[in-house]
This record gives structure tokens, sequence and C-alpha cells, in this order.
């Protein structure tokens, strides 16, 4: 198995233009232990169908893919450690700086760029129906939206960046625990 430090841009462009490896990695990353391959693609093929037992066509069709593909290209990138013999697999250590490039989502089911604009919108419009004299809005001063949405941002955003930091620990504290 070849170990990085860094993975080059075109590896992870390619690593994350599947759905079925982005998901993959996310189910290794909850999960501390190593994964049995039929475990692993079971749960992909539930996600992909929303059926649970998934169709056995598809659960077949998932594992194949990553016996076959991606868990061999992605043990080959330093990722994952794939025991294709064992048929097991785990997240290496290296794999947790994808995680940045994932879209994340918020405990709403949102992910922090829709919130964002959400929150945005929001503002700008409660902000132009006071400045505006829009009835409802007409009593409030226009700082006062404008400074409770820049209040949200500034909340939102360091509640965003302390559950990140909080998660990698943990995900770092589960992956060390793996390798020591």
């Amino acid at each position: 198995m070849f170990q990085r430090a860094t993975l080059p841009e075109a590896d992870i462009y390619y690593v994350l233009s599947n759905a079925r490896r982005r998901e993959a990695l996310a189910v290794l990353w909850s999960h501390p232990e190593a994964l049995s391959l039929r475990e692993l693609s079971e749960r992909l093929a539930s996600t992909e169908s929303g059926e649970t037992p998934a169709p056995r066509a598809l659960r077949e069709s998932v594992y194949n893919a990553l016996h076959q593909t991606h868990l061999p290209k992605l043990d080959e990138l330093g990722l994952v450690a794939y025991d294709a013999d064992r048929k097991t697999v785990r997240a290496l250590a290296s794999a947790g700086a994808l995680g940045r490039y994932m879209d994340v989502t918020t405990r709403a089911g949102v992910t922090w760029g829709e919130y964002y604009r959400g929150l945005g919108v929001a503002g700008l419009f409660a902000t132009v129906a006071s400045l505006t004299a829009v009835p409802g809005f007409a009593a409030v001063d226009p700082l006062v939206p404008a400074t409770a949405t820049l209040a949200a941002f500034a909340v939102s955003t360091s509640y965003q960046l302390a559950a990140a930091r909080i998660g990698a620990r943990g995900r770092l504290a589960r992956l060390r625990a793996r390798l020591f």
C-alpha cells in the first residue's frame, strides 16, 4: 500500500467524482472498526435504493464494484486499508483530509451552503423590507435585521468551525486507536 502525506488534486477529484466512493468513505469514517466488504456493500446498496434490505441485484452490483474497482483504488491511494483476501476494509487517517471536500450537512439535513444562502436571503429580505417600509417591517430600524443577520452568520460560523474541529478530533482519535 502506498501512503502519501497529501493527495494530488487529480486524485482527490477522482475519488470524489463517484458517489459510491464518497458514501463508502462516509460509512467507514463513522465506524472505528474494520467493516466486512459485505456489510459495507449492503449499507451502500440500502442508501442507494432507499430500501432495507436493498434488492439482491443491487447489493451484488455494489459488492462487485467495491471489490473490483473502488476499494483497490482507495487502498492504492492510501485512503483505506483493504484486505481483499479477508474482505475487510477500514479508513486510514489520510482519508480524513478528504472530509473538507465533501458536502457537509447540518443536523437539519441541509448543507451549510444552503443554510448560509437561506440566512442571507432572509436577512436581505428583512433589511430591504424595513428600508422600503413594508407593513410589519416599517417600524423596525434597518440596522436591526442587518445586525441580527450578521450576528447569526457569526454564531453559525463559530458553531460550524467548532463542530468540524470536534468531529475531526473524534475521527482522528478513532483512527489513531485503530492504528496503535
